[in-house]
């Protein structure tokens, strides 16, 4: 069985959760409140998620903006984390995460780097992450950042978090605007020393043993080169495959989507809480 510390591989798969149509129903008029699991498992209840947040645009630099969803917690004041999507762009899952961070206590800013465009093919996903600038998006994490550090409702602290393409992001974004904590899911991490020197927080990578792409060797090398920089890096690895955590991939692996998520939580807690 798995908790917060472990994971073992040879347990057994968690089945659907039980929904009573009941609950399906109170949730869907936004009524209640279901375990993120749930939620996401459910393509008609992450689409409810998705369209209860608001929406908002960032003025950027040159005259575009950048397009980002919010979820607020009940809190007054609280830390904020910005989250980026997969290679597949802002769909309705990561909208459904965004949400469940409001619910657990954070400003929740979910960004778009696809200004509106969501893949429904790897292919389509491909040439999307293909056109992006590198230098223009960097421009793009730098200025949702500093909007996050002095958004109305946040308490001055920062954190980011991405899956795949948005784990890399998520590590360059703080590396280009240092946050308070950084949390990668399977994202490229080839950064050397010198550039890992702007790291302000803590940072915290999942990563899957059978991922061919994202590695064991890239990983231990990004180890290295972090320990070069003197900077604070937590890895946990987990019996699975790359996009473990996400549940409409065919490698989706529920316990140690729920085993990650419960430690990307903790950790953003434990840095952001304060003002």
């Amino acid at each position: 069985m798995c908790t917060v510390n472990s994971c073992d591989p040879s347990a057994a798969a968690v089945p659907p959760p039980d929904l009573p149509d009941p609950l399906r129903r109170r949730f869907l008029q936004g009524l209640a409140i279901l375990p993120l699991a749930t939620v996401l498992y459910y393509p008609e209840l992450a689409r409810a998620q998705a369209m209860r947040m608001s929406r908002g645009s960032l003025p950027l630099v040159g005259g575009n903006n950048l397009p980002y969803a919010e979820a607020l917690p009940s809190a007054t004041k609280a830390p904020v984390v910005i989250l980026i999507h997969e290679w597949w762009g802002l769909n309705d899952q990561i909208l459904a995460v965004t949400q469940e961070f409001a619910n657990q206590g954070f400003v929740a800013l979910a960004v778009d780097l696809y200004d509106g465009k969501v893949a429904k093919s790897p292919e389509e996903a491909k040439n999307l992450t293909g056109s992006i600038d590198i230098a223009a998006t960097t421009a793009k994490l730098k200025s949702i950042i500093d909007f996050a550090r002095n958004h109305p409702r946040g308490n001055g602290k920062v954190g980011t978090i991405g899956w795949c393409f948005g784990g890399g992001w998520s590590l360059a974004g703080s590396i280009a605007a240092p946050v308070e904590a950084t949390v990668i899911y399977y994202g490229r991490c080839t950064q050397k020393s010198a550039e890992l020197a702007t790291l302000k927080g803590p940072v915290l990578g999942h990563f899957g043993t059978e991922d061919k792409g994202i590695n064991q060797a890239m990983v231990a090398g990004f180890e290295a080169e972090m320990k070069l920089a003197q900077k604070d890096l937590t890895v946990h690895w987990y019996p699975a495959n790359h996009a473990f955590a996400n549940p409409s991939s065919a490698n989706y692996n529920e316990a140690s989507a729920r085993l990650s998520w419960e430690r990307s939580l903790g950790f953003l807690k434990s840095n952001l809480s304060g003002g």
